[in-house]
Order: structure tokens, then C-alpha cells, then sequence
């Protein structure tokens, strides 16, 4: 029965055209054709972007390759430099800092869906704001700024407004949901709201 497999595998077992291939001949070169493209479909995923060691294996699971041949597969990519968990993290913290900025609440849960480890997300998180020269409070200002620039002015009027009204509330309630679902909390919150009022205001 005729079957495809990659060049790599046949140069791995030295085969060529019109060679016998006894049956341990060919599961060799079965076996030696899988670990080839279970490397080849992770390396094209990590060719779109960086990704967590959890990730990239579960999105091999779902091509269906064996969850023994996956792990020996990311064994070696690690080892060899291409999957790096705390690489992956920081590159994806610096995207949303740069593209769509996030308080640490919500990057830290982001980061746990890649099945990363508490110590080593609050590492990377703690050393990439470092490095970026950022904290809650300046992404927050930032996001705030951000929501007050796309509100038309009557929306701005009722936020700057001195006397209390149920649109008022409304509308601080809708600034306050904007920052925490952007994983803004505590004092970064607090200031960043009163700052984003007062700028309605001026």
C-alpha cells in the first residue's frame, strides 16, 4: 500500500528509489517521518509568533500527534533555544503594552491561560515594566486618555458634571468598566478616573 513521507525521513534511513523496505525498515521510517512533522508543524507555529511550551502543545494535540512524540519534540526545541516560556511571556506583554495597554491583574490572567506559572508571571511582568520604564498608573492614564479622546461632548459634559445625576453615574460607571476589565485596580484605578474627570472638566 502506497504512503507518503517527507524527504528528511527517507534521507534519515538512507533510502532511495527502488529500495526493498522490509516491515522494520518501514516503521523506522514511520517513526522517523512523525518526529519530522510534528517538528515542522511546531516550527511553523512559532514562526507566526512566540508561544508558551502549554500552547504550543496544545495546539499539536489538536493535529492529532502522539502526546509522547510532542513532549520529546518541545524537549528538543527548548533545548536547542526555540521555546522559551518566559521569552514568549515578556514578547507578549510588550505587544499588549505597545498595542492595547493592560494593567498586571489582566495581564497576569492572560498569561496563566498559556499555562504559565504564577512565580514566572510575576516575574516577567515585574521585570518587562521595569525595562519599559511603566507601572499601573501610567497605562492606566494612558487608557483613560484614550476612552475620554472617543466620547462625544455630551458625554464628556455629564462626566465633568459637579452635581450629582444618575447619567453622571452612569457614565463614571462606564469609565470605572473600561479600566478594570482592563485589569486596572486599587490606587491606579482611583487616580486615574479622578485625573480622567478632571480633564473633562478643563
Amino acid at each position: 500500500e502506497p504512503f507518503e513521507v517527507t524527504l528528511e525521513a527517507l534521507e534519515r534511513n538512507r533510502l532511495g528509489v527502488g529500495d526493498l523496505l522490509p516491515e522494520a525498515r518501514r516503521h523506522l521510517l514511520l517513526n522517523d517521518d512523525a518526529d519530522v512533522r510534528v517538528r515542522e508543524a511546531a516550527l511553523n507555529l512559532l514562526s507566526y509568533r512566540m508561544r508558551t511550551r502549554s500552547e504550543l502543545k496544545r495546539r499539536l494535540r489538536q493535529k492529532d500527534f502522539r502526546p509522547a512524540r510532542i513532549d520529546l519534540c518541545l524537549d528538543q526545541l527548548e533545548a536547542k533555544g526555540f521555546l522559551n516560556d518566559e521569552a514568549a511571556a515578556a514578547a507578549f506583554i510588550r505587544d499588549r503594552l505597545r498595542h492595547r495597554p493592560r494593567g498586571k491583574a489582566r495581564l497576569s490572567s492572560e498569561l496563566r491561560s498559556k499555562g504559565l506559572d504564577a512565580d514566572i508571571i510575576n516575574r516577567v511582568i515585574n521585570d518587562v515594566f521595569e525595562n519599559e520604564g511603566t507601572d499601573d498608573l501610567l497605562l492606566a492614564r494612558q487608557v483613560a486618555e484614550g476612552w475620554l479622546r472617543r466620547q462625544n461632548q455630551d458625554t464628556v459634559k455629564t462626566l465633568a458634571d459637579t452635581a450629582h445625576s444618575q447619567s453622571r453615574e452612569k457614565v463614571r460607571r462606564r469609565l470605572y468598566g473600561h479600566l478594570t476589565r482592563r485589569g486596572f485596580r486599587g490606587d491606579a484605578l482611583r487616580t486615574a478616573i479622578e485625573e480622567t474627570i478632571e480633564a473633562a472638566r478643563n
